[in-house]
């Protein structure tokens, strides 16, 4: 399988002149390294993948200001998040069939700033709270939702295996 992974690194490549509070490590991810995760995510959550050839997700990293706007288009809530995901294929329709080219899964957007303040928050690395989020994404791109708290524990709950199949090991509790 192979995962073809659009990295846009926004809010680092507008940030460069701001110091940023990483602690003793930049927690920046490198594209490789997010294509490897998305490349291992996939592989675990193939069950809950349309079947093809190969996938392409785009994953833009942006501050507060962008995603704020994004929030307020598109859901109608004018504030910060800390992640949003744009799924392209709809969950209830029948999968498009198996062709050579890359099946289009959608996108997903981090807020980094938000991401900084709730790794403070929890006690965590910046590139944990960067992971964690990427994969709520990542789940909503597959048709995964939250509407009540027992879906969000099994999203939850997935989301701590897909961490650990990158060597992340996240202490929640659900």
């Amino acid at each position: 399988m192979r995962v073809e992974l659009d990295v846009q690194d926004f809010f680092y490549e507008s940030s460069s002149s701001i110091t940023l509070n990483f602690g003793d490590t930049d927690d920046r991810v490198a594209p490789e390294t997010w294509e490897n995760w998305f490349h291992r995510w996939l592989e675990v959550l193939q069950p809950h993948l349309p079947p093809a050839s190969s996938y392409e997700i785009g994953l833009r990293l942006t501050d507060d200001a962008e995603i704020q706007a994004l929030n307020a288009q598109y859901r109608h809530q004018n504030k910060p998040t800390d992640v949003l995901a744009f799924a392209a294929l709809e969950v209830d329709f029948p999968h498009p069939e198996m062709s050579a080219d890359p099946l289009y899964l959608g996108d997903i957007v981090v807020s980094v700033n938000t991401a900084q303040r709730q790794a403070q928050q929890q006690g965590h690395s910046l590139l944990t709270e960067l992971a964690w989020l990427a994969t709520h994404g990542l789940l909503h791109l597959l048709g995964w939702d939250h509407p009540d708290e027992e879906s969000l524990l099994q999203m939850l709950k997935q989301q701590v295996i897909l961490l650990e199949t990158i060597g992340i090991v996240i202490d929640i509790e659900y």
